[in-house]
């Protein structure tokens, strides 16, 4: 599950924000864009796991344990990973500041406006369940295996044209052509997934 460190935004250690732009809208910008991120992960990583078991078991149960495991495993790992990154960039920056302040003659380190440790993992493991919640609540409530199946990969087709588009929209880049890109990549994971299990699940089971 691939991990989306969150950028500080400090005063003097980020580039000129554009002419005309609040610099406080350029941070909640950049949270947001982590968000949707992080929820794209949880979609992607949640719905090939449901694909992959739904490959060699029909039974609806197994597919939606898996699932819901593939949820809690995600989102402890993303808030664990997300709280040591954001934490040793938060020790770095406090203690560049410190020398900072003992050059001038000493005074306190102000840490206002850093982000919280604390705060950036919860964000990460809500937004990663958020995605993940995507296919365990499309596939929750079908019986029929093969509508199933269908089932999630339309519905992660759907919100990863979403997530695509949203981001690229927060990034300032090709609404399309991100789009594409978030969509080819999730429609490989789950067609990989699929396969892997399809070949290797049924030798060996």
């Amino acid at each position: 599950m691939a991990h989306n460190d969150t950028k500080l935004t400090i005063d003097g250690t980020e580039g000129p924000v554009p002419k005309g732009e609040d610099p406080n809208n350029s941070q909640r910008g950049q949270w947001l864009r982590a968000a949707i991120l992080g929820a794209n992960d949880g979609l992607v990583s949640t719905s090939s796991l449901m694909m992959g078991v739904g490959a060699v078991k029909p039974d609806a149960k197994a597919m939606l344990l898996s699932g819901f495991a593939g949820l809690v495993a995600g989102a402890c790992s993303m808030a664990i990973g997300e709280f040591v990154s954001v934490y040793s960039q938060l020790d770095i920056e406090v203690a560049r500041m410190k020398r900072e302040q003992r050059i001038k003659g000493g005074g306190e380190v102000d840490q206002d406006g850093l982000p919280s440790p604390v705060q950036a993992a919860a964000a990460s493991a809500l937004a990663f369940s958020a995605g993940a919640m995507v296919p365990l609540l499309s596939a929750g409530f079908i019986s029929s295996y093969k509508v199933r199946l269908g089932v999630v990969a339309a519905a992660a087709t759907v919100a990863l044209v979403v997530f695509g588009s949203v981001g690229a929209l927060l990034g300032r880049a090709p609404v399309a052509r991100s789009a594409v890109r978030v969509l080819v990549g999730g429609w490989m994971a789950m067609a990989v997934t699929f396969a892997v299990m399809k070949i290797f699940g049924s030798t060996a089971m």
